[in-house]
């Protein structure tokens, strides 16, 4: 039983919390002056009941001194010198005996005509005549009126009196409720101004926060070059715009490099992709023998697993966006692989193409799709712009493995030597040659990304002639 009820209590509880969530503002703004309008009122509440507190306290003094100066008064008339305690006649005795009680020590002298012997205000009197001190007392008579009654001891040389007074505090009740209905009216008033003017505060200081989130937007869906900077702003908002700034930075870095893999995926699709082709159509356009149906097949099949090794190697690189040998484990024996690739190449006949190397078995550690992703655009270039001969040689080097890439050509113009390595960059871009700009730069890459690099050597003549140097495997 015990558990049922307290799971009600629990199911009662979350359902409180659900509807107040659902109640509560979606908007900062909205929240902002959510927080302002409780934060006012419980200080306004506070202020209301301290302000009241101490305004009935001013009204209970005022009225008890109101009562000291009537006892003051009517002790006046009051005869303690002898005896007996003797009241004076004066020409305002009606007055003065208005709510007035008279005693000779407990013993009751004088009362006022309207107030019974038994009555709630004489009985209080009888106590505070029988305190001998002076005391006030507040008693609810006469249809639950408040009325208050105030002791005043006359001391004598044989006999003292005490005078007690009374006073009806409905007046002043009745202004300290219409002090709290003001109160209550004010805060109201202060408490819708609070809210209407925190919302325009709030929204007016959030119109920046407003802007700057419209143009970040607006960038990030460009990639622009816009930044907001942390000139000119307050310190909050210069924040913000450096927390904007470096998530701009980051979309443009992530546009960028999908703009670079859906460039480097065309470059390197393009050859394969045109090998298809051309088989295609020659296959097409004249009727071939069995024995060339079967070659035109494998040279299709070739190429399309060299398409697939490319997008996987791409692929790989750019999902974990650095690749070393512990994220792409493997080997590669360097040389047979030179001689597969140059083998591929469409070269000229006019070209002559030759691995060179002195060692018996040379590895590098790198995999065999990354190693021919690296190598493909230099031996490229190589047999595009060559005269007569592109010569690889590999050698061993110092914990690394050495490829170079030399042909007879024009060379690197020295105007071009800065921008060499500059995806979408051609020397010429009228030369001819069909190409993107994206080979060199996504070999380098490539090489970087694995602990090696790609060069060039601008000194070597004629011809031009590139160095890959890549981890040994």
């Amino acid at each position: 039983m015990n558990s049922a009820l307290g799971c009600l209590r629990a199911l009662g509880s979350f359902r409180s919390l659900r509807v107040f969530r659902r109640l509560a503002p979606r908007t900062l703004r909205g929240r902002l002056s959510l927080v302002a309008l409780t934060a006012a009122a419980l200080l306004m509440t506070v202020l209301t009941v301290a302000f009241n507190a101490v305004m009935d306290r001013h009204l209970q003094h005022q009225a008890d001194d109101e009562l000291r100066n009537r006892a003051a008064a009517v002790a006046t008339t009051v005869d303690t010198s002898g005896s007996r305690v003797r009241v004076v006649e004066t020409v305002n005795d009606r007055l003065l005996d208005t709510n007035v009680w008279i005693y000779a020590g407990t013993r009751l002298l004088e009362k006022p005509p309207s107030a019974a012997r038994d009555s709630a205000p004489t009985r209080a009197a009888d106590r505070l005549a029988a305190q001998r001190k002076p005391g006030c007392a507040t008693i609810h008579a006469h249809g639950h009126r408040p009325v208050r009654l105030c002791s005043q001891p006359i001391p004598g040389r044989h006999a003292t009196a005490t005078v007690v007074t009374a006073l009806d505090l409905a007046p002043y009740r009745s202004s300290a409720d219409t002090l709290l209905l003001g109160s209550l009216i004010l805060d109201t008033v202060m408490l819708g101004c609070t809210y209407v003017l925190t919302r325009l505060s709030v929204g007016r200081a959030l119109r920046p926060v407003r802007t700057m989130t419209d143009q970040a937007t607006q960038w990030s869906a460009v990639g622009s070059d816009d930044r907001f900077g942390a000139a000119e702003h307050p310190a909050e908002l210069a924040r913000l715009g450096t927390s904007l700034d470096a998530l701009l930075d980051r979309i443009r870095t992530v546009l960028r490099h999908e703009q670079q893999l859906t460039g480097e995926l065309s470059h390197e699709l393009r050859t394969p992709l045109t090998r298809i082709i051309m088989e295609l159509d020659w296959w097409r356009t004249r009727p071939r023998t069995d024995a060339e149906t079967r070659a035109a097949h494998e040279v299709i099949a070739e190429a399309a697993q060299s398409m697939r090794t490319i997008c996987d190697t791409l692929l790989n690189e750019a999902r974990e966006n650095t690749l070393n040998p512990a994220s792409a484990p493997g080997t590669t024996d360097v040389v047979p692989a030179l001689g597969r690739l140059l083998r591929q190449l469409d070269a000229p006949d006019r070209v002559r193409t030759v691995v060179e190397t002195d060692a018996s078995v040379l590895e590098a550690g790198v995999p065999p799709g990354l190693l021919e992703r690296i190598v493909s655009p230099l031996l490229a270039n190589a047999v595009r712009y060559a005269r007569s001969a592109v010569t690889v040689c590999a050698r061993p080097g110092p914990g690394s493995v050495r490829i170079d890439v030399v042909d007879d050509g024009p060379g690197v113009p020295d105007a071009f030597l800065g921008e060499l390595f500059q995806p979408g960059r051609r020397a010429d871009p009228g030369d001819g040659h069909d190409g993107a700009g994206l080979g060199l730069p996504l070999a380098r890459r490539l090489a970087r990304a694995v602990g090696g690099e790609v060069s060039h050597d601008p000194g070597h003549t004629p011809g031009a002639r590139f160095t890959i140097t890549l981890p040994v495997g």
